[in-house]
C-alpha cells in the first residue's frame, strides 16, 4: 500500500474524499471501500482506489479503510478516521487545556510549596476543511488547533517577578508540516564496527549512504506509515538488513541503533553433487534443520546450469540465541488472505550468497529442500502450521514460499530413535532471505509509558521514547528462563504513551513472555525494580493482575546487570474478571482502548535516571513535541526544524560539587536584549582522579538568528555556582575570542562569568561544545558527551574535569545567613 487514506474532519453538509493506491505485480485491479469494517456496496466503490462522498451526514462519521486486490493477494491500508461536526460546532475550543510547567526552586507558589504553573497549551486536533479545500487525492494542508494569542505574565518569585508566557486562546490556523526524521547509527552486531558508506534504500530507491561512523538520518515522506528501510554493505561483508523503522508523525527525528549480521565464511562445493548446509549449529547447539542442495540445482542468472565449484554462505539467524534478535530482519509481518498485516512467530531465518569459485559471480539454486528438525517446535500446534517464507525487501513484508510438510528420517541417532523432519522446497532467485515461521493469532497489545523521573506524574512524560518488545517463548516448567525469541517489535511513546503489539495467551500466562526495553536518543532509560520487594504502585500495574504478570527487572537475580529491561508473561486479560479490565494487557481488538486509557489505568514504566538539573523557559517547549512550539522572540529555540545545543564546561575547586546556573537574556538584537529567554541548573560531576574538583557541562542559549530568520543575537549569559565561589580562571582563547568580537559583556564581579555568546561554533580547546541536529534530545546528548569526554564522540560519560574547560571557580562553604550570587541572579535586572 503506497497511499493510505488521510483522517479528516468536515462539518455536516461538506464533502469528502478518501484515496489509497497500491502496487503490485500484477497491479491490483479492484479497490474495497469499508466504513468501520463493514463493506460499503456499490460498483463506484470497486473500481478505483478512491472514495467520494457527498453531503455528509453524522452518522457516515467513524473509520474508513480501503483493500486492493489481485491475483497476487490482497493489502488492507491503515484506517483513517473521518470526524463529522454539527453545523456551527467547534472542534477547537479558545479556551486553552491545562498544562503545568515547573518554575525555579526559589519560587514556591502556595503555602504547599508547590512550584508548578498553569501555561495552556492548544489541543494539536484537526480542524474542519473550509468549502474550498480541495476534494481530490493531492496532499491537503488542512487545518489544526493551535496558539492563537500568548500573554506574558510575571510570577512572583523570590522577591522578584519571573516573565514567563502562557497560552491565552486557541485556534484554528494551518497544520504545522515538520520535518519526520529517523537518525541512528549502522554497526556490525558482533565487533560494533560502524557500516562505513553502505548504501540506504526505500523501496528500490537509493536514498543515501551511511557516514563514516556508520551515522545516518532518513527523511521519511510525506504519507509514510510503514518505514522499511534496507542497508546495504558495499562490501559484501555483512548481511543486507532490511529494518522496519518506528517514527514520530508529528516531526522531530527519532534514533536508532542498527545491527547488521556478518556473513558466516563460505565453504566450497562442488556443484555436481549433492550438497547439505546446516542451519543453526553454531555453539554445540542441535541444527534447527538442513538446506539439501542436490547436484545441478546451481543455476547462473540466465538458466544455465553451474557444476563448477561454488562458494556458499549460509547465515542463520537463530532465536535460540537472545543475541540475534536485534540484528534480525524486518518486524516478522505478513499479509493475510484478507489483505490484514499480521505476525509471524519465527524458528529461524536464513540469509544466502551463492557465487561461482573463480569469478564469484552470483548463482541461484532450485528446486531445493528445506528439512527442520520436528523437535525443536515445543508448542504442537505449530507443527502443523509452519510454512516457508521468503522477504520482499521493498515491502518488510514476508512472503509464502511454501508448506513445511511432516516427514519421517532414516537418519537415527545413537540411542536409534527416529527423527522427524518437516520438508518443503524453494527457488533461490532475485531473494536471498528466508524464514522458517508460523501464523500467530494469540495476539494481545502492551501498554507502556516513559517518565523523566521516579515521580511517575501524568504530565512528566517522555514523547519519543522508542519502546521495544521481545516475544519469548519459555522452556516447558521454567517461565523464567526463556527458550527462544519468537518476534520483536517497536513503537515510539506519544503523550499517552504506547501499545506494543505482543504475543499472548488466556489459558497459559506464562505461554508466551516478552522483554521490554527503551531508549531516548541512544540512552537507555530504566526500568522499575524488582527486587528486593516488588513495588506496585512503582510498577504501576495493581494486585493481583501484576502478579500473574510476574513482572522481573532484568537485574532482579544478578544485580550486576543492567536495569534498563524488565520480563513479563504477556497474559491474556480474562473478560470475566474486572482486576484485569484497566490495561496494561489489552486483546488484540481493543487497540483503542489500549490507546486512549488514562494515565490511571494500568501501566508498564520506565524513567530517565534523574540528575540533578532543571531547566526554565519563558516561552514554554516540549522538546519531544516538535507541535508544542511557538514562533516568539523569547523561544529557546528559533527554529523548530533544526537544533543547536551549547554547552558550557564549568571547572569547580572545592570541598563537594555544587549547582551551577546560566542565565540567557537577549544581548544584541533590539527586540530581546535584556530580556530574559530561560534559566539552566546543573550539578557538577566529581572527577576521578583529581581531589576536590569537579566540573559541570551547563546548557545556554546559542547565539544566532531569532525565530524571524531576520537578525541574530549574541546572548547574553551568565554562568554563576552556588556557594561562595570566586572565578579565578578564564580559558585563554575563549577570552582572546571574545575579545576579538566586541562588544563585550560586563564581567567584572568575580563570583560569576559573563559573555555574549559566540556566533560561530568554537569546541574543545575554548570550553564551549555546540552541536546541531534535527533532534532536541540527541543534540543535547551529544554535546554532554562531547563536553564531558573531551572528545569528537557522543554519549561518552567518562569524566575529565580538568580538561577542556571554559572558565574555573575556587569554592568554599558559604558562611550560614549569607545570600549567594547564585541566589540573586534569577532577579537581577538586565543592566545590572
Amino acid at each position: 500500500m503506497v497511499l493510505h487514506p488521510a483522517g479528516k474532519v468536515r462539518e455536516a453538509g461538506q464533502d469528502v474524499t478518501f484515496c489509497c493506491k497500491a502496487a503490485g505485480t500484477p497491479a491490483p485491479q479492484k479497490y474495497y471501500w469499508y466504513h468501520n469494517g463493514t463493506l460499503l456496496e456499490g460498483k463506484a466503490q470497486r473500481s478505483s482506489g478512491r472514495l467520494a462522498l457527498r453531503a455528509l451526514a453524522p452518522a457516515q462519521a467513524g473509520t474508513y479503510h480501503c483493500k486492493a486486490s489481485s491475483e497476487a493477494g490482497a493489502i488492507r491500508s491503515a484506517p483513517a478516521q473521518l470526524t463529522v461536526l454539527a453545523q456551527g460546532q467547534q472542534s477547537c475550543r479558545a479556551q486553552p487545556e491545562p498544562s503545568l510547567v515547573e518554575l525555579p526552586s526559589e519560587c514556591p507558589q502556595d503555602a504547599g510549596g508547590s512550584r508548578y504553573y498553569d501555561v495552556g497549551r492548544c489541543p494539536a486536533s484537526p480542524c474542519p476543511g473550509g468549502p474550498a479545500e480541495p476534494s481530490g487525492c493531492g496532499e491537503e494542508a488542512g487545518l489544526c488547533c493551535g496558539v492563537r494569542r500568548m500573554e506574558l505574565r510575571q510570577v512572583p518569585c523570590a522577591g522578584s517577578l519571573l516573565p514567563l508566557k502562557v497560552v491565552a486562546e486557541c485556534g484554528c490556523g494551518p497544520c504545522a508540516r515538520p520535518r519526520v526524521l529517523v537518525q541512528g547509527r549502522v554497526t556490525a552486531a558482533d565487533t560494533g564496527e560502524p557500516l562505513r558508506f553502505g548504501h540506504i534504500f526505500l523501496g528500490a530507491t537509493k536514498v543515501g549512504f551511511t557516514g563514516y561512523q556508520g551515522s545516518f538520518t532518513i527523511e521519511v515522506p510525506p504519507g509514510t506509515r510503514r518505514l522499511v528501510a534496507r542497508f546495504v554493505d558495499g562490501q559484501q561483508r555483512l548481511v543486507d538488513a532490511v529494518k522496519v523503522l518506528p517514527f514520530d508523525r508529528r516531526g522531530g527525528a527519532v534514533y536508532q541503533e542498527v545491527k547488521m549480521l556478518r556473513k558466516k565464511e563460505p565453504v566450497e562445493l562442488d556443484g555436481g553433487r549433492s550438497n547439505a548446509i546446516p542451519l543453526g549449529e553454531a555453539g554445540g547447539r542441535q541444527p534447527v534443520g538442513e538446506l539439501l542442495l542436490p547436484a545441478g540445482s546451481f543455476l547462473r542468472p540466465s538458466g544455465e546450469v553451474f557444476n563448477g565449484t561454488v562458494k556458499a554462505s549460509v547465515t542463520f539467524v537463530d532465536p535460540r540465541d537472545m543475541g540475534t534478535a536485534g540484528a534480525a530482519s524486518s518486524d516478522l509481518s505478513f499479509a493475510d488472505a484478507e489483505g490484514e498485516i499480521v505476525p509471524l512467530r519465527t524458528y529461524g531465518m536464513f540469509a544466502v550468497d551463492f557465487r561461482e569459485g573463480d569469478s564469484g559471480a552470483e548463482l541461484q539454486a532450485g528446486p531445493v529442500q528445506v528439512r527442520m528438525d520436528a523437535a525443536q517446535v515445543w508448542m504442537p500446534e505449530h507443527l502443523q502450521k509452519m510454512k516457508l517464507w521468503s522477504l520482499n525487501p521493498e515491502s518488510g513484508l514476508w512472503e509464502e514460499e511454501g508448506v513445511l510438510r511432516p516427514a519421517g528420517s532414516g537418519r537415527r541417532r545413537r540411542r536409534r530413535e527416529e527423527r522427524t523432519f518437516l520438508v518443503g522446497n524453494l527457488e533461490i532467485r532475485e531473494r536471498r532471505l528466508f524464514n522458517l515461521d508460523v501464523p500467530e493469532d494469540r495476539r494481545c497489545f502492551v501498554k507502556v509509558r516513559a517518565y523523566s523521573n521516579e515521580k511517575f506524574n501524568p504530565y512528566e512524560q517522555l514523547e519519543g521514547v522508542v519502546v521495544s518488545l521481545i516475544n519469548l517463548e519459555p522452556q516447558p516448567g521454567f517461565p523464567s528462563n526463556p527458550r527462544a525469541w519468537g518476534r520483536f517489535d517497536s513503537a515510539v511513546t506519544g503523550p499517552n504513551g504506547a501499545c506494543l503489539p505482543a504475543f499472548c495467551d488466556g489459558r497459559r500466562p506464562d505461554a508466551y513472555t516478552a522483554l521490554v526495553t527503551a531508549t531516548l536518543g541512544g540512552e537507555e532509560l530504566e526500568a522499575v525494580a524488582s527486587s528486593p520487594k516488588l513495588d506496585p504502585n512503582a510498577v504501576g500495574v495493581a494486585q493481583p493482575y501484576l502478579g500473574k504478570l510476574g513482572y522481573r527487572r532484568s537485574d532482579h537475580e544478578d544485580p550486576a546487570l543492567k536495569k534498563t529491561a524488565f520480563q513479563i508473561n504477556v497474559a491474556k486479560p480474562d473478560p470475566n474478571n474486572v482486576d484485569e479490565s484497566d490495561g496494561p494487557v489489552y486483546s488484540y481488538r481493543s487497540l483503542r482502548e489500549c490507546e486512549e486509557a488514562p494515565a490511571s489505568a494500568n501501566h508498564l514504566r520506565f524513567y530517565r535516571v534523574e540528575v540533578d538539573k532543571y531547566e526554565y523557559n519563558v516561552v514554554p517547549f516540549k522538546e519531544s513535541d516538535v507541535a508544542s512550539w511557538t514562533g516568539d522572540y523569547l523561544s529557546w529555540w528559533p527554529n523548530p526544524q533544526e537544533f543547536r545545543a551549547c554547552f558550557i564546561k564549568v571547572r569547580l575547586e572545592g570541598p563537594r560539587e555544587y549547582m551551577v546556573r546560566s542565565r540567557n537574556a537577549g544581548g544584541s538584537h533590539p527586540r530581546t536584549q535584556g530580556q530574559l529567554y530561560g534559566l539552566r541548573d546543573s550539578r557538577s560531576v566529581r572527577d576521578a582522579l583529581l581531589g576536590d574538583t569537579s566540573a559541570a557541562c551547563l546548557e545556554f542559549k546559542c547565539g544566532g538568528m531569532l525565530f524571524d530568520q531576520s537578525l541574530a543575537d549574541r546572548t547574553l549569559v551568565s554562568v554563576v555556582p552556588q556557594g561562595s565561589c570566586r572565578r579565578t580562571a578564564v580559558n585563554s582563547l575563549l577570552r582572546d575570542y571574545l575579545s576579538r568580537h566586541p562588544p563585550l559583556a560586563d564581567n567584572n564581579h568575580t563570583g560569576a562569568f559573563s559573555m555574549l555568546a559566540p556566533l560561530d561554533p568554537l569546541g574543545h580547546n575554548y570550553g564551549i561544545y555546540t552541536v546541531t541536529d534535527q533532534n532536541p534530545r540527541l543534540a543535547k546528548e551529544i554535546a554532554i558527551g562531547r563536553c564531558f569526554a573531551g572528545t569528537s564522540e557522543g554519549f561518552s560519560r567518562e569524566m575529565r574535569a580538568a580538561e577542556g574547560t571554559a572558565v574555573t571557580f575556587s569554592c568554599q562553604e558559604r558562611p550560614p545567613g549569607r545570600e549567594s550570587l547564585f541566589q540573586r541572579l534569577l532577579s537581577a535586572p538586565a543592566e545590572a
